[in-house]
């Protein structure tokens, strides 16, 4: 036996064996290590796609939270216009009224409040700039007064709900006067 281990270790054929056997395994450990770094690359992606729709999906409660009152919301301005509407009709001087025109006050203040708790805000831009993204121009009017552009009458308040517009502000909008043209009896 002796001998047979003295002849491997002579024989050519079998001192390649080990080399071709550690080529064998460099090249499986070079495959092994492509594919590790392949399943890294996944691992990561998967990771960063779990962690984008968790996001989105924190986005979106936190929004369905926000705007939940939207529809309600929308639904009660029609309450808060014909309030203010009574207001401005009603005199306040007439005697006979006063009771009920401060119950409408009081009312519509306790209204405002409730809104202002849950974030919805009036937009009453009177004299404002016009901003076509929050206010809806119903009609031009000429003014001399105003500088062009400028909101003149507030026919309808709007209103934001956390900084998104639930209803826009109804206006009348101001322009330059038109250029009087010399009429012909002037010219004779």
């Amino acid at each position: 036996m002796a001998d047979e281990q003295t002849l491997d270790t002579q024989n050519p054929d079998t001192n390649q064996a080990p080399e071709v056997a550690g080529e064998d395994l460099a090249a499986r450990v070079q495959v092994l290590e492509e594919q590790l770094a392949t399943a890294q690359d996944q691992a990561l992606r998967v990771a960063a796609d779990l962690q984008n729709v968790r996001r989105r999906a924190e986005q979106d409660v936190e929004k369905a939270h926000k705007f939940a009152l939207e529809k309600f919301a929308g639904d009660l301005l029609p309450v808060i216009d014909s309030l203010e509407r009574g207001l401005e009709l009603s005199s306040p001087d007439d005697e006979s009224i006063r009771p009920m025109r401060e119950g409408i006050e009081l009312t519509l203040k306790m209204f405002h409040d409730t809104l202002k708790r849950y974030q919805l805000e009036a937009i009453d831009p009177h004299g404002e700039p016009f901003n076509a993204e929050q206010h809806q121009a119903m009609a031009m009017q000429e003014s001399a007064d105003v500088e062009p552009n400028s909101v003149l009458k507030v026919f309808q308040k709007g209103y934001q709900l956390n900084g998104r517009l639930l209803r826009p502000a109804m206006v009348v909008v101001s322009k330059a006067p038109a250029p009087v043209s010399p009429s012909i009896n002037e010219k004779a």
